[in-house]
């Protein structure tokens, strides 16, 4: 019994894991009707979790940095769809900073992993 019970919740933790598996990259979630500002996002989002599967080096330091990294550029080009599609005032000039502050995030990064 015991047995049963741990496949069970093995497979009730791994399914939806598996369900999303067969339709990534595949461009199941896009349609053709959404707006260019989706689409964009779509793009920086996959760009983003893709630069974001880093290789694990075991120094923590490091490997925040080169995950921040892309994590970083992954808020910039999101901030650069609101400035070319959005319309609020306010959140332009959050982007707007988001930007300068990311941009310069990552400047320390990089100068930190390339010590």
């Amino acid at each position: 019994m015991t047995r049963v019970a741990l496949c069970l919740t093995l497979a009730t933790l791994a399914l939806p894991a598996l369900a999303q598996q067969g339709h990534h990259g595949h461009g199941a979630r896009a349609s053709a009707n959404e707006p260019a500002s989706t689409r964009e996002f779509r793009a920086a989002n996959d760009r983003m979790h893709g630069d974001m599967n880093i290789r694990f080096t075991g120094d923590a330091d490091r490997d925040f940095a080169a995950g921040m990294i892309a994590h970083h550029q992954g808020a910039i080009d999101m901030a650069r769809v609101v400035l070319r599609h959005g319309k609020d005032p306010e959140m332009k000039r959050l982007a707007e900073s988001i930007i300068a502050v990311q941009e310069s995030e990552i400047a320390q990064l990089r100068a930190f992993l390339t010590r």
